[in-house]
C-alpha cells in the first residue's frame, strides 16, 4: 500500500469519525433542546423525556435544524410560551457547544 492509500484511509476514517460525532452531539443536543423546552412547557419526569424524544425524532424529518427549530416553535406557540425566534435558535446553539464538550468529555 503506497503512502497515498495510507492517506487517503486515513481522511476518510477522520471524516467517518467526524460525522459520527456530530450525529451524536446533534442528538444529545436536541434530547437538551427537548429537555429546556419541556421544562418551559410545564412538563417534567416521563412527561418531558418522552417530548424530549419527539423532539430528537424530528431531526429526522430533513437535512438541517429547521425541523427541530418548527417542532419547538410550534409547542411553544401551542402553549403559548414566550419565547422568539431568536432566544430558540441562540439556545440551539448553547445546546450543541454543550452537546459537544460532553461527548468530548465522555471521550
Amino acid at each position: 500500500m503506497s503512502t497515498f492509500d495510507d492517506r487517503e484511509k486515513g481522511y476518510e476514517s477522520r471524516f467517518a469519525h467526524n460525522a459520527e460525532m456530530r450525529f451524536k452531539a446533534e442528538a444529545r443536543r436536541n434530547k437538551l433542546l427537548g429537555l429546556w423546552a419541556a421544562e418551559l412547557m410545564g412538563l417534567s419526569g416521563e412527561e418531558a423525556d418522552a417530548y424530549a424524544k419527539e423532539v430528537i425524532k424530528s431531526d429526522f424529518e430533513e437535512a438541517g435544524d429547521e425541523d427541530v427549530f418548527r417542532k419547538i416553535r410550534g409547542d411553544f406557540d401551542a402553549k403559548n410560551i414566550d419565547q422568539s425566534d431568536h432566544q430558540i435558535r441562540r439556545t440551539m446553539d448553547e445546546l450543541m457547544a454543550k452537546a459537544e464538550q460532553q461527548i468530548e468529555e465522555e471521550g
